[in-house]
C-alpha cells in the first residue's frame, strides 16, 4: 500500500506546468484542485496534480512538502522516495519538494510524529477517505492567493 514509482506512476508531464489548475477536480477545501509540483513532476499521472482516478489504488492524494524526517521515515517503512529511478524519470526527492503522497503513508507518518506539511489547495478530497480534514489542517502550509490580509 505504498508509493510505487514504476509503471503505475503515469507518464510524461501534462497540463498544469504554468501553475493553472490541472483538472476540474476539487480540493479538500472545495476549490479547484491546484497543481502540487512540477519540479520534479508529481502525481499518479505525472501531470503535476494529485488527481486520483480509478487506476490510482494507492490514493496519491496528499500534496506534501517533504521534509528530511518524512523522507527518512518513508525509507524506514519500505517506501524509498529519495533514490532516483531514472528508468521512470524519477530523480529522487529532496527536502522541500512537493509530492503527491499516498494518503495511508502520510497518515502512517502522522501517527509516527513525522507528518510532512500539506498544501490543502493541492490535496485531493479523496484523501479524506483515509485522513480527517482536521488532521490535514494541523499540517497545512497553504498561502492564500491574496496575502494582503497577512501584512
Amino acid at each position: 500500500m505504498g508509493t510505487v514509482l514504476g509503471p503505475d506512476a503515469g507518464s510524461g508531464a501534462g497540463p498544469g506546468a504554468g501553475g493553472e489548475p490541472v483538472t476540474a477536480e476539487r480540493n479538500v477545501l472545495g476549490g479547484l484542485l491546484e497543481p502540487c509540483g512540477t519540479d520534479p513532476v508529481t502525481g499518479f499521472y505525472r501531470d503535476g496534480s494529485c488527481s486520483c482516478g480509478e487506476e490510482d489504488l494507492g490514493l496519491h492524494a496528499v500534496c506534501a512538502v517533504v521534509t528530511e524526517e518524512f523522507l527518512q521515515h518513508q525509507r524506514a517503512v519500505g517506501n524509498d522516495l529519495t533514490t532516483p529511478l531514472l528508468a521512470y524519470g524519477f530523480p529522487g526527492l529532496h527536502p522541500g519538494d512537493r509530492w503527491c503522497v499516498v494518503a495511508a503513508r502520510w497518515l502512517q507518518a502522522y501517527h509516527d510524529g513525522v507528518a510532512a506539511p500539506v498544501v490543502l489547495a493541492s490535496t485531493n478530497p479523496r484523501a479524506l477517505e483515509v485522513i480527517p480534514l482536521s488532521v490535514l489542517e494541523e499540517h497545512a502550509v497553504d498561502v492564500p492567493p491574496d496575502v494582503s490580509g497577512l501584512l
